[in-house]
């Protein structure tokens, strides 16, 4: 029984480091190079880790995408 919730930790864990990653490589690649937003939502996405990438998910990409379309 241990070993199958140590196993589910683990996944979220994995499932909520790979959102991090692609949160933080679509900012460095997607975001523009207009004014300070680029290197802040990095530094956000980096220093406050998973919340940072939801509310970069949240907030900011549905922005850029309707600003940019990308």
């Amino acid at each position: 029984m241990h070993e199958v919730i140590a196993v589910l930790i683990l996944l979220v864990f994995l499932a909520a480091f790979a959102f991090w990653i692609w949160m933080l490589v679509e900012c460095i690649t997607k975001e523009p190079d207009a004014g300070n937003n680029k290197l802040i939502w990095i530094i956000v996405i980096v220093f406050t880790q998973i919340i940072g990438a939801v509310i970069y998910y949240v907030i900011r990409r549905p922005q850029r995408l309707a600003e940019v379309g990308q």
